[in-house]
């Protein structure tokens, strides 16, 4: 439902205007469901400590192979040709330096000698060349890793092995020993045994007392220690200047840490031998506090921070410092009221930079420690997904804009400069949409604002066939960034519209939570209110609109077409209908408890946000899907729905997908959803007689592992 995944008007420096839209050559086509598949994700850029190269992933995806692969690249940061520094045929990712530039540790699930699949480990790659060599290696996977300032250790994310892990590991090592063939028995799985009141997870399924902490790796001798202990899970760990220390965010609080949101930063000695039981609270976060950054001088402690605990994730993110040896906390970003995460200290300790959430955009803010004054190193209509700084100050930042995919940008004396290129040749090929930031008035007045595409045909004084695409969240938006599924429709001929309604980040504390324990109201308005601009603006035909969307955008489908009948078409994917139901069977029971109260005792309020009691009023066709195993937004409530509309004699049809979470990973089963997208609202919105769905062809594997 809620993917988690979030007013400073001053802009120091922009993405220059060259990255507008250019002219579409004559041999340009409009982008079909094939053609997404060969756009390239550009992320984690890792600029090194002397500020010379920078490290990036390029994830790619094979429809011929049904998989996705993730590939690390180095860049000068002067500028050149990128370097391929892992070969095709393995992920890998978390590329990160070594202190001295010489090395790129990574992460990477590969096959031992014998064949056998390993866990994922941490594999070091010499700068100039060579095969990366293996240097952990843990009976379980490591989550994450960073390195320690004078480059001997690392500090590792573990978590607590497996019986099966524990077992599978006895065996290879009596193996070794004897030398014999593998003895390993298959043994039925071992129940679950469950007494947490978080107990399940998208991705993970049910949760035991495993936990994650930090351990630390010696590099030359390959040994472990743990540093932390506990009931506990541990995250984000950061090493003090002089190495003598971690810092780290955990919820340790009593009696129970899965019923509350109070991460706090903890701060425990890197070579301690006691697992972590002297460890010590520097941050007491009842809203929970992440992300701990050491200034370089070692007497701050940045972090991201929510102050309210009672609005949960509607709540603002702040930049925050802390004393490292203690004392009372500063709150540098109040003024801004707008999510900030991902604190960095500049190299001074005078300033952090960071990323802030901002009007339907995220750029990289900076926050001056003495006097909390913000400018923005990289601003402007346009997405950071992510950034790094080196010691001498220099940023590197994964970047997408409307027109272009991610790709690495550096910000060399304040001007943000393209570095990479590597979906440059898959853009020549296509004709884009060319989006607009648009704002409207919705039914109280309120201003909301979203992102409209037209058709990538589009002829000025003619009313299109128009799609409402509802984000998920809620508290999200959509930003200025390439919205590849948004250009699909535009090739498709359809006006697409994506709202920021209340609920949305980006806009202020007060605009985010205006729709806490009442979905479907102001939000819905919202939704309507770009639909009605856009009609207004000559640019819908009012008697060709199409809705859907995914998570709560999916819950929010079913809202809109459980009020009003003006849609000719709707597909629901990912959501939620009758939230009683799912108490006690999805991954938000904290959530549900804050905001709605139990059910046996505010059954008001839960039946208020169940669109499942608004499915009489349903009339539009609905076509619902889902992954077999999402446990964010299991396939029940899409079950509960579609059953309902079938019950009642309505038009609708639900798709199941195996083996799927919440987000797809497989690219057959993406593609079969674009193609049903397309085909659906082709018959109902369009009407121009293409069937309800996708031609079937019985020797395609995407049509075999849709059914």
């Amino acid at each position: 439902m809620k993917l988690r995944f979030a007013v400073l008007l001053l802009v120091l420096f922009a993405i220059p205007s060259s990255t507008v839209l250019a002219q579409a050559p004559p041999s340009a086509k409009p982008i079909g469901v094939d053609d997404l598949f060969g756009l390239q994700d550009v992320q984690d850029a890792q600029i090194s400590a002397d500020g010379q190269f920078v490290a990036f992933t390029v994830d790619t995806t094979s429809l011929k192979d049904d998989k996705s692969e993730s590939r690390i690249w180095m860049i000068p940061y002067a500028g050149g040709e990128p370097i391929a520094l892992t070969a095709a045929g393995t992920s890998n990712e978390h590329p990160r330096w070594s202190p001295d530039g010489k090395f790129i540790a990574f992460l990477s699930e590969r096959k031992d000698a014998e064949g056998n699949e390993r866990k994922t480990q941490v594999y070091l790659l010499n700068r100039l060349g060579g095969e990366a060599q293996l240097l952990t290696d843990t009976v379980q996977d490591v989550s994450g890793f960073v390195w320690s300032p004078d480059g001997k250790r690392l500090a590792l994310l573990l978590k607590d092995p497996s019986p099966e892990e524990l077992e599978a590991a006895g065996y290879k090592e009596k193996e070794k020993e004897e030398g014999v063939a593998s003895s390993r028995k298959s043994k039925a799985q071992r129940p679950w045994v469950i007494d947490r009141l978080l107990f399940k997870s998208d991705t993970v399924g049910y949760l035991d007392r495993r936990r994650t902490h930090l351990f630390v790796f010696d590099v030359a001798s390959k040994s472990l220690r743990q540093v932390s202990s506990g009931d506990y899970d541990d995250s984000n760990p950061a090493w003090s200047p002089d190495g003598k220390f971690l810092a780290f965010s955990s919820n340790r609080s009593k009696p129970d840490p899965d019923a509350t949101y109070a991460s706090s930063i903890f701060v425990v000695a890197a070579d301690n031998t006691d697992k972590g039981a002297s460890l010590r609270q520097v941050t007491t976060g009842t809203g929970g506090d992440h992300n701990p950054n050491w200034s370089p001088d070692g007497k701050w402690i940045a972090y991201s921070t929510r102050l309210d605990p009672k609005v949960m994730e509607y709540a603002t993110s702040h930049i925050a410092v802390v004393p490292a040896a203690g004392g009372s906390p500063k709150v540098l970003t109040l003024a801004l009221d707008r999510t900030a995460t991902e604190p960095r200290f500049t190299p001074d300790s005078n300033s952090i930079d960071f990323i802030v959430d901002d009007d339907g955009t995220q750029n990289v803010a900076q926050v001056n420690v003495a006097d909390s004054k913000i400018t923005r190193p990289i601003g402007g209509r346009l997405f950071v997904s992510g950034f790094s700084l080196s010691q001498n100050g220099l940023l590197a930042a994964s970047v997408s804009t409307m027109d272009r995919p991610f790709e690495i940008y550096t910000a060399p004396n304040g001007t943000p400069t393209r570095l990479s290129h590597v979906n440059d040749a898959w853009l020549s090929q296509f004709k884009l949409s060319q989006g607009e930031y648009v704002s409207f008035k919705s039914k109280d007045g309120t201003t909301a604002h979203g992102y409209l595409y037209k058709p990538v045909d589009y002829v000025p004084g003619k009313k299109y066939p128009t799609i409402l695409r509802p984000h998920g969240g809620p508290v999200w938006a959509y930003y200025s960034e390439f919205q590849d599924l948004g250009q699909l429709l535009a090739a498709n001929g359809y006006l697409v519209l994506l709202p920021n309604p209340r609920g949305s980040s980006g806009y202020g504390l007060d605009y985010a939570k205006a729709i806490f324990a009442d979905w479907g109201n102001k939000d819905f308005q919202d939704d309507m209110a770009i639909v009605d601009y856009a009609i207004a603006q000559g640019l819908a035909d009012p008697d060709k609109l199409g809705v859907g969307g995914w998570s709560y955008g999916g819950i929010s489908t079913d809202f809109i077409i459980g009020q009003t009948n003006r849609f000719k078409a709707a597909i629901s994917g990912a959501g939620g209908a009758e939230f009683t139901s799912l108490w006690g069977h999805d991954q938000y029971v904290l959530d549900y408890i804050t905001e709605l109260g139990y059910p046996w005792d505010n059954r008001a309020v839960w039946d208020r946000v169940a669109p499942l009691y608004k499915v009489k009023n349903i009339h539009t066709p609905t076509l619902f899907m889902g992954g077999n195993i999402d446990w964010n937004v299991p396939i029940l409530g899409g079950e509960q729905m579609y059953m309902s509309l079938k019950a009642l004699g309505r038009e609708t049809e639900l798709v199941v997908y195996p083996d799927e979470y919440h987000e797809f990973k497989t690219p057959s089963h993406i593609k079969d959803r674009h193609e049903r997208y397309l085909a659906w609202y082709a018959h109902y919105v369009k009407a121009d007689g293409t069937p309800a769905r996708p031609t079937e062809k019985p020797e395609s594997k995407t049509t075999q592992a849709a059914k």
